[in-house]
């Protein structure tokens, strides 16, 4: 007899064993990276091969886990409740109940998945091979779960469809930067780097374009003298030409070009065609995305293009520069007209000019004001207020409270944005 229960024991230690290798190996095989894992693969790794086929379809990797480490559980749970049924009687059900119970749920389920989750590649390497076999021998049983589990959400409304994503790549390399920021592994100047790239896809010329009534212009009309002077006192190396009026542009002016004609005329303003030095302009959509306009710059080996809106009108233009600073922040050179469109105050609060950009504050600061609407804050806090507010009027949303400190004409020029948290929160005024 005495034989007999050291046999029902052994197996249920060793079924109590298989447990934990399958909660352990159920958390690796879910966390374990799959960029990582690529890269090994790549380098040839067989066991990260393994690991990748098996995270491919996680539906049938959590089916058979979960079918073998029920089975065993379940198992060694009717072992152990007929070995205690010998022992005390009929109080071994209690018995066996509390006992299992404390045994399944610390070394059977949270051992092991500390464990795992603590070492996740490492673990799942090793369970790979396993795994892989228990996968293909359970493969016809987990199909008919899925097959059930599936019509059975669905007779509920719920679509349980494995192809299903519900990230992008995109969202999914978003989250992982800002995760590792938050934890302190990804420092703020990598983040904003990083999810600059990831932006490109998502933002259109017309949010980082220089507005057209920003753009520095030259009338062709007037004198080679006077058109010389106007360029070499500009900052800008390209300067739009127009004609008749100013959404009329008929060439680029690079200043480059103009003093290599210059010198090629000994100097002499009078004596060079403008016009023939100017290169013709290139006119793109405002609704093309940062992406595809990138790679028609670097396509078409152009720095400079004019922004175009539905009907052709001029909305304004953009350049390589811009493109690149959505990534690298702020590129600033000697040349460079410093302007100052963000002050912070002593009080905690911040003076801004209505033309900058959201997206500018929202780096600048860590804030997370909405730019859907609008492109710069002028523009937000004109599409929240539904109005253009006067001089003096205050405003708060999104967290922030916003005040009109300047007016011109139907522009807001400049106003000052604070935290919410450090006023009494109220409705606009």
């Amino acid at each position: 007899m005495s034989m007999g229960l050291g046999v029902i024991l052994g197996a249920i230690i060793l079924l109590l064993l298989f447990s934990a290798f399958f909660s352990g190996s159920e958390t690796a095989l879910t966390a374990a990276s799959r960029a990582r894992m690529h890269r090994l693969a790549e380098e040839g790794n067989k066991r990260a091969r393994t690991v990748l086929w098996l995270t491919e379809d996680r539906e049938r990797l959590i089916g058979a886990v979960l079918l073998g480490n029920n089975l065993v559980n379940i198992l060694a749970s009717a072992l152990a409740t007929s070995l205690f049924l010998a022992l005390f009687g009929d109080a071994g059900v209690v018995y066996a109940t509390l006992v299992m119970t404390a045994v399944v749920l610390i070394f059977a389920e949270v051992a092991p998945k500390t464990f795992a989750i603590t070492n996740t590649d490492r673990v799942a390497l090793a369970v790979s091979p396993a795994l892989r076999i228990v996968t293909v021998l359970f493969g016809p049983i987990t199909a008919a779960v899925q097959f059930i589990v599936r019509h059975s959400l669905g007779a509920f409304g719920l679509n349980v469809d494995a192809n299903q994503h519900v990230l992008s790549a995109h969202e999914e390399l978003r989250g992982a930067i800002n995760l590792h920021h938050h934890e302190g592994s990804v420092v703020k100047i990598d983040r904003d780097m990083l999810g600059g790239i990831l932006d490109l896809r998502d933002l259109e010329v017309s949010d980082i374009m220089v507005h057209r009534k920003n753009i520095v212009m030259i009338d062709a009309a007037h004198p080679n003298r006077e058109i010389i002077s106007q360029a070499m006192a500009s900052p800008h190396t390209r300067i739009p030409l127009w004609r008749d009026e100013q959404e009329n542009i008929i060439g680029i002016l690079h200043a480059k070009d103009m003093l290599r004609a210059l010198a090629g005329a000994g100097w002499q303003p009078d004596d060079i065609d403008i016009m023939s030095i100017a290169t013709k302009p290139w006119f793109v959509p405002d609704t093309t995305t940062l992406q595809d306009q990138l790679n028609a710059f670097l396509r078409r080996k152009m720095h400079f293009a004019l922004v175009v809106d539905e009907y052709g009108a001029l909305m304004g233009l953009i350049t390589l520069e811009d493109i690149l600073e959505e990534i690298v922040g702020d590129i600033s050179d000697e040349h460079d007209i410093e302007v100052a469109g963000v002050k912070m105050q002593p009080d905690g609060s911040v003076v801004v000019n209505g033309s900058v950009p959201i997206r500018d504050i929202n780096r600048a600061f860590d804030w997370s004001l909405p730019d859907d609407e609008a492109t710069t804050i002028a523009g937000l806090v004109i599409h929240e207020a539904r109005t253009i507010p006067e001089v003096g009027q205050t405003f708060t949303f999104h967290g922030f409270r916003f005040e009109i400190l300047r007016r011109q004409r139907n522009q807001v020029a400049q106003l000052r944005i604070a935290p919410a948290r450090s006023i009494k929160a109220g409705a606009a005024d």
